[in-house]
């Protein structure tokens, strides 16, 4: 299980199954979803399923303002020595630093408590905003696939962005 992650602008607390109401809020949202893989969900159960789905392959933290309601979710996936992060915030939450602070967490926990070698996201060629989050952290654009990914949108080109442990 995921343990509680604590900053000045964000705390992360293990995600559960409970939150899915208010992570449904980003996960239903067509422009927080408009470079993920599947579309936008259209119930409270699909986003049930997504949490479950992100607890079974990783860790999975809720992403809150002060350990209360699910502003977002991220989530670390572990392969041998790297792993890989995935993270969405709801629109009226963005902006606000927590999307930041979650992946300098995340990046703590990862490369301290266990002492991954190194960090990647994946990111949609077309979605700065998500590459501006990851350079931010320290990433580095290390890849570019073409036709990598196909989601709701069709045919997706992505960034591969690395940091390594210091």
């Amino acid at each position: 299980m995921a343990p509680r992650l604590d900053a000045a602008k964000a705390v992360l607390r293990p995600l559960v199954l409970e939150d899915a109401p208010a992570l449904f809020v980003a996960m239903s949202d067509p422009v927080a979803q408009t470079y993920r893989r599947q579309a936008a969900h259209s119930d409270v159960a699909e986003t049930a399923r997504y949490i479950e789905d992100t607890l079974r392959k990783g860790y999975g933290w809720a992403i809150t303002a002060d350990g209360g309601e699910a502003l977002g979710r991220i989530a670390l996936r572990v392969a041998d020595d790297t792993g890989e992060i995935g993270i969405i915030v709801r629109a009226a939450a963005q902006g606000r630093g927590l999307a930041s602070s979650a992946v300098r967490l995340v990046q703590g926990f990862a490369f301290g408590t266990l002492g991954l070698k190194r960090l990647r996201a994946d990111v949609d060629s077309e979605n700065a905003r998500s590459l501006r989050l990851f350079e931010r952290a320290g990433f580095a654009r290390v890849d570019f696939v073409r036709a990598s990914d196909v989601t709701h949108k069709g045919v997706r080109d992505t960034v591969v962005m690395v940091k390594e442990a210091a």
